[in-house]
């Protein structure tokens, strides 16, 4: 029976987010402040549904680890990773939602070594599935800005490790609700990396996140075609989802042919986030972690490196990662009941944005 290796570290539990109302200045007009979405206890809650649910026979887990400081210059601007440390030193603020304090900095290079630890094991052959359980995430960090939460860029990390290591093409598939524009960015003008995107609606949000995260961004230069953005329209839910990856994820990575597959496995698209508007079930997370497992079967010897991204409803998003790795494991039936999915999944919505996908993507790929 196929495992998979969870790659955990302590030390992402210090970098801490408080309470309030972000993105407002209006915090004091309530009585109890809301944590910050991105917060210790949702990764608790998920480290506790692996450990103690049903998956736990079928979980290897080991160590993570500090990345260093050239790691992160893999991708990172050196005068970033300098504004990064040093802004952790004191507390700083990068946008209104993304921000350090003391402890962030060791939280920031756990996330990341993790991460590269997770890869390593696949890319050594010491494992064949591996998942780092991290925070704060990294799909929006661009090489030089940090944004929504994000201030390292886990996925172009360890696309860029695995290309060192002699990988010629990897796919990043990412099902975060947030556009992956971080990941966007990193690889925007290549083509050994193909960089795929299932998100809401949101567009951009400022000069942190100048992307729209539309279909018509595409990759430019030599990486025109392999920037794929399926802008899921609001409440897609699970049959929108399951579409989006039949009608264009899974024929594009089919085509493209990555000796890895990387996924940004968020679980804030999920009906209950507080950050998404998604709709999708345990079920529709179970039915993406079997896609991405029978991709990483068909065309890359099951080998597979999976990053934690958003979930930020601090109960379900556990409950819906354990369902997105019974679908990766292939658990033929669902191991945890769904406590809360009760949306009506309707299969037309969001349907605007797969053929605005497939028409932007027809010169590149046959879909």
């Amino acid at each position: 029976m196929a495992e998979i290796d969870v790659f955990y570290d302590d030390r992402v539990l210090l970098h801490d987010t408080g309470a309030g109302l972000f993105d407002t200045e209006e915090a004091d007009l309530l009585a109890v402040p809301e944590l910050h979405p991105e917060n210790v206890e949702r990764v608790q809650n998920m480290r506790a549904v692996l450990e103690r649910g049903p998956l736990a026979p079928r979980l290897r887990w080991h160590p993570g680890r500090l990345a260093t400081v050239e790691e992160l210059e893999v991708v990172h601007e050196p005068a970033y990773v300098r504004s990064l440390e040093e802004a952790c030193e004191h507390g700083g603020r990068f946008t209104k939602t993304t921000f350090v304090g003391p402890g962030s900095w060791r939280a920031l290079l756990a996330a990341a070594g993790t991460c590269l630890e997770a890869a390593d094991a696949v890319l050594e052959g010491r494992s064949s599935i591996s998942y780092a359980l991290v925070r704060p995430p990294g799909h929006h960090a661009q090489p030089a800005q940090a944004d929504g939460y994000c201030f390292l860029a886990h996925e172009a990390l360890v696309a860029e490790r695995a290309r060192a290591r002699g990988v010629e093409r990897v796919a990043v598939v990412d099902w975060d609700v947030h556009h992956g524009n971080g990941t966007q960015e990193c690889f925007y003008q290549r083509a050994d990396v193909l960089a795929v995107s299932l998100h809401m609606q949101h567009g951009r949000w400022g000069p942190s996140h100048p992307q729209f995260g539309t279909a018509d961004e595409l990759g430019g230069g030599g990486g025109e075609g392999y920037n794929v953005n399926l802008e899921l329209g609001i409440g897609a839910g699970d049959a929108t989802y399951a579409a989006a990856f039949d009608e264009v994820v899974t024929p594009i990575v089919r085509q493209f042919r990555p000796e890895l597959i990387v996924g940004a496995s968020g679980q804030d698209a999920s009906g209950f986030d507080p950050n998404g508007r998604q709709n999708l079930s345990m079920a529709g997370f179970r039915r993406i972690g079997a896609t991405i497992a029978a991709l990483a079967d068909e065309l890359c010897d099951g080998r597979m490196v999976l990053i934690q991204e958003g979930g930020y409803g601090r109960t379900y998003s556990a409950y819906c990662l354990h369902a997105t790795l019974e679908g990766v494991l292939g658990v033929p039936e669902p191991l945890l009941g769904d406590p809360l999915a009760y949306v009506p999944d309707d299969a037309t919505r969001g349907r605007a944005g797969i053929e605005a996908a497939r028409a932007a993507l027809a010169g590149f790929w046959e879909l």
